[in-house]
C-alpha cells in the first residue's frame, strides 16, 4: 500500500475536528486528578488509622487494575447497580480517579520534602491545621514537583485512546471509522500520531522549561 496525499489531506479535517474533545477529556480528568489527588493525599496521612488504611488500599487497588477494566467496570458494570453515566463523564472521572492515585503520591513527595521546622513554627505561631497546611505546608510542596504533575497532563493525553472502546469518538475512532468505511488505514492511522505528537511535543517542552526552574528556585530556596 503506498501513501495517497489526496486521501490523507480530504480525512485530515474531519480526524482533526476531535482535536477540541480530546483537550476537553484530558482537561476534565486532570482537574479531578488533581483534586482527588490531594483528597487522598489528606486522608492517607490521616491520623484515623481505618481511613489511613482504607486510602492506601484504594490508591493501591486503582493504581494495579488496568485503567481500561475500570472504564468498563463504570461504564457497563455501575448501570447495573443504578449508578450511570453518559460516555464522557465515565470517561473524565474514571481517566481523573486512576491518575490521581499516582498524583497522590506526588503530592506525598513534595509534603514530605518540607523541613519539620515548618510544621513546628507553624504549630509555635498557633495556626489551625487548614492555616498550616494551605499556607505553610502546599506552598512550599508544590512547586518542586510541578513538573512531576504536569508529565501526568501528558500522561492522561496519551490515553485518550481508551475511551474509544466506550464510543467517545476521539481521534483513534474517527481514524478508524474512516480506515473501515475507504478500506484504508495507513494515512488515518499516521494522522493520529501526528496530531499527537504536534500536541504533546510543545507540551513536553514546556515541562521541561518548568523543571529547569523549579529546580533553580529549589535550590536557591535551599541556600
Amino acid at each position: 500500500m503506498t501513501w495517497d496525499w489526496n486521501f490523507a489531506f480530504e480525512v485530515f479535517p474531519e480526524i482533526a475536528s476531535a482535536i477540541w474533545l480530546v483537550i476537553a477529556i484530558t482537561l476534565g480528568a486532570y482537574i479531578v486528578s488533581l483534586v482527588f489527588g490531594l483528597v487522598l493525599t489528606f486522608a492517607r496521612r490521616s491520623s484515623f488509622k481505618p481511613l489511613s488504611m482504607m486510602t492506601y488500599g484504594f490508591i493501591e487497588f486503582v493504581r494495579s487494575t488496568p485503567p481500561l477494566v475500570q472504564l468498563f467496570f463504570v461504564f457497563f458494570a455501575l448501570p447495573s447497580i443504578g449508578i450511570s453515566f453518559d460516555k464522557y463523564t465515565a470517561g473524565i472521572l474514571t481517566l481523573g480517579i486512576h491518575y490521581s492515585t499516582y498524583l497522590s503520591e506526588v503530592y506525598r513527595s513534595g509534603i514530605d520534602a518540607v523541613p519539620k521546622g515548618q510544621w513546628e513554627a507553624a504549630k509555635a505561631m498557633n495556626f489551625t491545621k487548614t492555616q498550616t497546611w494551605f499556607r505553610i505546608i502546599l506552598p512550599q510542596a508544590i512547586p518542586p514537583v510541578i513538573p512531576m504533575i504536569g508529565n501526568y497532563l501528558l500522561v492522561l493525553f496519551k490515553e485518550t485512546p481508551l475511551l474509544m472502546a466506550i464510543g467517545v469518538g476521539e481521534f483513534l475512532q474517527e481514524a478508524q471509522l474512516i480506515g473501515a468505511d475507504h478500506f484504508k488505514y495507513l494515512e488515518p492511522i499516521t494522522i493520529v500520531g501526528f496530531l499527537f505528537l504536534v500536541l504533546s511535543y510543545p507540551s513536553a517542552l514546556l515541562i521541561s522549561k518548568l523543571e529547569k526552574k523549579s529546580k533553580l528556585a529549589f535550590g536557591a530556596r535551599k541556600n
